[in-house]
């Protein structure tokens, strides 16, 4: 027969410490929960990885993921030898993830945080992680365009503005993911827009992101530009039969021309921002 004590011995016993509550049940993330944004999704299992292969993380880079959820990417990154940061508003996951970051191992290399994404430092970032939405990624839009050239950004399934993605990948192989099986990828450009001065003349530039257009003006012979690529900090085009290729950093910019087999450095400096 089980002895239940009297209520007032009840009393005392809890006064003294001998009663304890059973412990509350381990908290567990569920697929759709509501969250301060938008609902808790987690990322597929086949595209996650694939997200990170996209961007090349390696042990070179600091990630950090936008609405981070149960850590899953930013473990991912972990393991990879990144130092990762995950940003969640909701602060059970936030413990949630830290648990599993702890249990993966790599707890010194994965944090997490209680912050507002749209509030929180970026700029140590080479890499950007975000599941978050169409309307959301919109407004995050200026932000990520104004962080350091190079940046890659990589969004499961939701595009960043009219912002034109610079790769993309797909799990659609995986037959156990129904849905978001697309990675979107974009390298934030440097912005090369205005009029530049070089010893030889000078050159004007229009931007839209990524794709550049323009003119080149040296020893008064007027140039159209063509094959002009920007990739992140790296610029180069072809005006009057010469290539050129450079590094923007700022209002500067320093690379190579190369014509008829011979090459020289070549240096321009911004006078004007369009």
């Amino acid at each position: 027969m089980r002895w239940s004590p009297p209520l007032t011995c009840w009393y005392l016993l809890c006064a003294a410490g001998l009663v304890w509550a059973q412990p509350a049940a381990e908290y567990k993330p569920e697929r759709g929960q509501e969250g301060r944004d938008v609902m808790w999704v987690p990322t597929p299992d086949a595209l996650a990885p694939r997200m990170l292969d996209l961007a090349k993380v390696s042990a070179k880079d600091t990630v950090i993921d936008l609405g981070s959820g149960d850590g899953r990417l930013v473990i991912m990154a972990a393991q990879r030898g990144a130092k990762a940061l995950g940003i969640e508003y909701d602060s059970k996951l936030v413990a949630y993830a830290k648990a599993a970051a702890a249990k993966a191992g790599v707890a010194d290399r994965a944090q997490f945080i209680k912050a507002d994404l749209f509030e929180s430092d970026l700029s140590a970032a080479t890499v950007i992680t975000l599941f978050l939405g169409t309307d959301i990624n919109r407004k995050l839009m200026p932000r990520l365009l104004d962080l350091k050239p190079g940046t890659r950004i990589v969004s499961n399934t939701h595009a960043v503005g009219d912002w034109p993605p610079d790769g993309t990948v797909s799990s659609a192989d995986d037959e156990k993911t129904q849905y978001y099986r697309t990675a979107l990828l974009w390298i934030v450009p440097a912005k090369v827009a205005g009029s530049w001065r070089l010893a030889e003349g000078s050159a004007n530039f229009t931007q839209r992101f990524q794709r550049v257009s323009g003119s080149f003006t040296v020893r008064g012979e007027f140039a159209p530009l063509s094959r002009v690529t920007l990739r992140g900090d790296q610029l180069s085009f072809t005006a009057g039969g010469t290539h050129y290729s450079a590094t923007v950093t700022g209002d500067t910019m320093t690379g190579v021309a190369k014509s008829g087999g011979a090459s020289r450095e070549w240096r321009a400096t911004r006078i004007k921002t369009m």
